[in-house]
């Protein structure tokens, strides 16, 4: 295992990022036993370092040459695409640029002239765009995002292309199952959300670390994680 990702593994137990607990969903209204919240990231240090294990990710996959703009989504992917170019100028020399979008499109001030769907302004004909964010459940997001990229892109008359996309942690989750009424069906899998994905959109998926390398790493190593609000190891029972 990497070192950059044993130091998310360390990062997400120490924070308490990573948790275990009883009756908890996620945003698709599945069961899962545990939760992974990057909220806990909130002081300068844990963003950069944060930023840091994505510049490491990005260098080892071969894909600053093939990047000119680091976009995050809004909210937290914003601060995690600020400290991933700090990251990748302090650690490695790239100096690339940041970019964020809105929630709402900017119609006043510098947006005023044309609507705005990007924050910095820097998209350019041929740019080649990196989007990171924390975790994903159903990549749904991420579809809607690029739709709104080249939405942006037609309305600029240029031409991008997105790279890929970084995540920090990849839950290595399928894709939900339904029957015939809508309702969730708990033991059927579905596809793996991220390599469904990619097949469809042919943009690379790329992860800091995945959840299991990251728990077994803490479950091997002993370090404590927040189990039912308390601090403890992992074992066979969690």
């Amino acid at each position: 295992m990497e070192e950059y990702k044993q130091r998310l593994a360390r990062l997400l137990a120490q924070t308490g990022a990573l948790f275990f607990d009883n009756d908890l969903v996620l945003k698709d209204t599945r069961p899962t036993p545990y939760f992974i919240n990057f909220g806990m990231f909130r002081t300068g240090s844990l963003i950069r370092e944060l930023g840091s294990l994505f510049s490491d990710m990005i260098v080892a996959a071969n894909m600053v040459s093939k990047t000119d703009i680091i976009l995050g989504p809004s909210y937290k992917g914003s601060a995690i695409a600020l400290a991933t170019a700090i990251g990748l100028y302090e650690k490695y020399g790239h100096d690339l640029f940041f970019e964020y979008d809105r929630k709402e499109v900017k119609k006043h001030g510098e947006g005023s002239t044309s609507a705005s769907l990007l924050v910095n302004r820097t998209m350019f004909d041929g740019c080649r765009i990196f989007i990171v964010d924390d975790v994903t459940t159903t990549m749904g997001t991420k579809y809607e995002l690029i739709e709104s990229l080249n939405n942006e892109a037609a309305s600029q008359g240029v031409r991008i292309n997105v790279s890929g996309i970084g995540i920090a942690v990849d839950r290595e989750q399928s894709t939900a199952v339904y029957d015939d009424k809508g309702k969730y069906i708990p033991d059927a899998k579905g596809e793996n959300t991220i390599k469904e994905f990619t097949l469809k959109t042919g943009i690379p998926v790329y992860a800091v670390g995945g959840i299991k390398e990251i728990i077994n790493y803490l479950y091997e190593e002993g370090v404590p994680v927040m189990i039912q609000g308390k601090q403890m190891p992992i074992d066979n029972s969690t």
